[in-house]
């Protein structure tokens, strides 16, 4: 099958193409997110992301990746107008300044400016968040190469199906968005673990592989530190009642998603790929924090894979379910996008699942609604690494 060679999206002012053209109520402060739900909720199709931290009370790599995806998630390449409401005035005049360079509409308010009282910035807000929406509303599609895409690669509550066949297929899609001129990635360093060797081989230089080795080692020794014992925590619970049985095997479903291509590189969490090709995320294992570190590095797209069923997705990204256990797919159908259990039961050829994937992933990139999205599921959630003041 020959890739779609363009999708259509919406063409942003910084160069970016977006799959959706959300209005974003981002609230940049823990103190001001029942005011943006409040905000949202009074605006048809609006999103909310919202940072619980105060900017002052982080510190290191957790303040460092706080403002990384803050500022990554006001200029998603998916989000059309990005309304900010916080409770630190400095913090929303960095965000708000961001966005406007990256020519992106917005509007700024915090709780200072209404003299604290929450029931006014969520009538101001609502006033110009709607404003907002009206405005993008006449935006239109229009093609653009697979060049500009970024893919997440994920998988959660897995079991053998997983491995056997619904990762390879995200593999799949990975060479074909790679061979395209697009953006891969797949995330959950500790699963590398045990496999790393195979992901090392892969490495477009001897740096990389060091770096795919050390991030894993880094894992490895932060859950001897603290006293984890990694078995009965990966695989987790779930997994082993789906029938894995030891850290490898998951490793080496988990590294499937990745496909065959060389891996240009690791990213720090929510870092964006700074060329084409094929690169892992030193990240969480956890499914709700490595999804958003996908969209803080500005994956318009994600695939996501369960075994025995996840119904967690990306707010801003829409995120493709993909199963192949046949009893997960008779029970969720509603929550998967992607039904490969044939192929599991060698009814179907992984070939063809792998064709019918991409026709459904171009299709959502064209503005196809996921289960997801029309359940209304979806949240960002930053990790977090260590101690706040």
């Amino acid at each position: 099958m020959t890739n779609q060679p363009t999708f259509l999206g919406y063409h942003r002012a910084d160069g970016s193409v977006g799959v959706r053209n959300h209005m974003l109520v981002l609230s940049v402060g823990g103190l001001t997110i029942p005011t943006a739900r409040r905000i949202a909720a009074s605006i048809k199709g609006a999103v909310i992301v919202g940072f619980p931290y105060n900017a002052g009370s982080l510190l290191g790599e957790d303040r460092a990746t706080w403002k990384r995806a803050m500022l990554a998630m006001a200029v998603h390449p998916n989000v059309g107008a990005v309304l900010l409401v916080g409770d630190n005035p400095p913090v929303a005049a960095e965000v708000a300044e961001h966005a406007r360079k990256a020519g992106r509409p917005h509007a700024v308010m915090t709780l200072d400016d209404c003299n604290h009282d929450a029931v006014t910035l969520t009538e101001r807000g609502i006033r110009a968040g709607a404003r907002m929406a009206m405005a993008i509303s006449v935006d239109r599609r229009a093609p653009a190469p697979l060049s500009a895409l970024t893919l997440g690669l994920e998988c959660g509550r897995s079991d053998p199906s997983s491995g056997l066949v619904s990762n390879p297929l995200l593999g799949r899609m990975a060479d074909r968005m790679v061979d395209g001129g697009g953006r891969a990635m797949i995330g959950e360093t500790v699963e590398w673990l045990g496999a790393e060797h195979r992901l090392e081989k892969r490495a477009a230089t001897p740096e990389v592989a060091k770096a795919i080795r050390d991030a894993v080692l880094r894992r490895e020794q932060w859950a001897i530190s603290h006293g984890l014992d990694l078995t009965g925590n990966n695989p987790g619970p779930a997994n082993i009642a789906g029938g894995l049985s030891s850290i490898e095997e998951k490793a080496l479903g988990n590294i499937a998603k990745s496909g065959s291509r060389p891996i240009q590189g690791v990213l720090k969490y929510g870092e964006a790929a700074p060329k084409p090709g094929c690169w892992v995320m030193d990240a969480p294992a956890y499914a709700s924090e490595s999804l958003t570190g996908f969209t803080a590095a500005g994956a318009q797209l994600m695939l996501f894979t369960t075994g025995v069923g996840n119904s967690f997705v990306s707010a801003l990204a829409p995120t493709i379910k993909v199963c192949a256990n046949p009893e997960t797919c008779a029970r969720v159908g509603e929550q998967l996008d992607l039904d490969a259990h044939k192929v599991f039961t060698g009814e179907e050829t992984p070939e063809s699942a792998a064709d019918r994937l991409w026709v459904r992933m171009m299709q959502v990139a064209d503005g196809a609604a996921t289960w997801g999205e029309i359940l209304g599921e979806g949240d960002e959630i930053v990790a977090r690494y260590g101690q706040a003041m």
